[in-house]
């Protein structure tokens, strides 16, 4: 065999490894965000079907409402505290240790809720512990997605990071589709007493799955390459200074907000339209369609349509962030938000209409616009930050984004519907992802940044 073969034969090989080796951490974290985003879900599903009547039934059916979809928000205020305290030690000891760490305390707290005694039972404390495990979901959805985010991105090859990120983000519409199919299946083999007093309950209690699945992730996966790298830079300058210690530098949270202002500004702000879209589109959409005043349908009707639709958004994605491979981010993204602005006002109308497949087709189309934006996301935000800072820079750009867009999307949309009307609320969708188009128009182009700049 010739020189030439041997090398061609050993190209191969390694090749051949690290593809295998990138479809075990694109798996692995799709796993892991799929069921992350299941709890995280189910609690938006159950505030708008379950929550008002078992924990807020001393409140008339509206307000119980509200403050259900309160006790919705409050995780999202916590998602920032979650990206700056994972993100912090995600920085400093490594993206595989904080990702297991925010996968079993999001496991846990979504256990509990199942476990959780109703206002019925233990009165105004059933209310006040549902807001404080929603919290805890909230602090593990901020630190999980930067975990997990890096783990893909950072290990992949430098042209198919748009690719293998999607699979990190797939677990949101998969994460919808298990949390509504658990609904599902529940509501339709129980009596609809015995569902709202402990059929509900079922779909939390299966989620110590998550705590499996971070096991599987502590003893089986290795940190990112990026990372490592930087460690190992580290630890060549300790031993040029000869010294005990490398000096201290300030938080990774505060590097970054010192360095990148402007960037997490725009980071969120490319993430309201998604934000604002998608909570709409998979959580009060089920209240609005399945009310006498608004589309009149039942419950499961409107569980399976968007269903439907969160299955139809995982290709859309998948597709979306392999285009940004090859012709870049920032295209793609505009296109999606342009598209969502326009069908936010086709939406409700195709609600109304009452028939199913209609519904579908107007859930559809908004989560696949969406999924222009949402796929390319997780390459487009581990490319806006340098290695050291990383986890806290791109958690901070969405988890910021989260909270304005998302946490109170569903109070807004409710009010907006009970004083003002339909339109508003579509009006409302489109001015998110006006302001979406705008913040992507001011960041840089990414695509073809290179990741190794592992400096300290």
């Amino acid at each position: 065999m010739t020189i030439e073969a041997d090398l061609s034969a050993g190209s191969s090989t390694e090749d051949a490894h690290l593809k295998s080796s990138m479809r075990k951490v694109a798996l692995t974290a799709l796993a892991g965000t799929s069921i992350e985003w299941y709890d995280f879900f189910l609690y938006a599903t159950a505030a708008a079907l379950v929550f008002p009547a078992v924990f807020f039934p001393e409140s008339t059916p509206a307000m119980a409402l509200i403050l259900s979809y309160g006790s919705f928000a409050f995780g999202f205020i916590a998602r920032p505290v979650g990206g700056i305290l994972f993100g912090h030690f995600g920085d400093r000891i490594g993206r595989k240790r904080t990702l297991v760490i925010a996968l079993m305390l999001m496991g846990v707290a979504s256990v509990l809720i199942g476990l959780l005694p109703g206002y019925a039972t233990i009165g105004i404390a059933a209310p006040i512990t549902l807001t404080l495990l929603r919290f805890a979901q909230g602090l593990a959805i901020g630190g999980q997605w930067g975990g997990a985010m890096l783990l893909v991105t950072e290990s992949a090859p430098a042209d198919k990071r748009g690719w293998y990120g999607a699979y990190a983000q797939a677990g949101a519409p998969v994460g919808v589709l298990l949390a509504n199919l658990a609904f599902i299946a529940i509501s339709v083999s129980v009596s609809d007493e015995f569902f709202m007093s402990w059929g509900w309950r079922i779909p939390f209690l299966a989620s110590f799955v998550l705590i499996a699945i971070s096991m599987y992730i502590q003893l089986h996966m290795e940190d990112t390459d990026a990372f490592k790298e930087l460690e190992a830079l580290k630890a060549k300058r300790l031993a040029e200074t000869k010294s005990e210690h490398v000096p201290v530098k300030r938080s990774p949270v505060l590097e970054a907000v010192v360095r990148y202002p402007k960037r997490i500004a725009l980071a969120a702000g490319a993430f309201l339209s998604i934000q604002v879209c998608f909570y709409i589109l998979i959580a009060w959409i089920l209240g609005y369609g399945s009310d006498p005043n608004g589309g009149g349908l039942t419950r499961d009707t409107m569980l399976a349509a968007v269903l439907l639709a969160s299955a139809l958004q995982i290709p859309t994605q998948f597709w979306a962030s392999g285009y940004s491979d090859r012709h870049g981010r920032k295209g793609i993204f505009i296109i999606g938000a342009a598209l969502s602005a326009l069908w936010a006002f086709a939406l409700f109308p195709l609600v109304d209409t009452g028939n199913f497949w209609l519904i579908v087709l107007g859930i559809t189309g908004g989560l696949c616009f969406l999924g222009f934006q949402y796929g390319p996301q997780a390459a487009f935000f581990t490319e806006l930050f340098s290695t050291e800072v990383r986890y806290s820079g791109a958690s901070l750009g969405y988890q910021l984004g989260a909270i304005v867009g998302g946490a109170f999307a569903p109070m807004i949309a409710t009010f907006l519907w009970a004083e003002y009307g339909i339109i508003w609320v579509s009006a409302y969708m489109a001015l998110a992802s006006v302001i979406t188009i705008l913040s992507v128009t001011m960041l840089t182009e990414t695509y073809k940044t290179d990741l190794s700049d592992a400096s300290i």
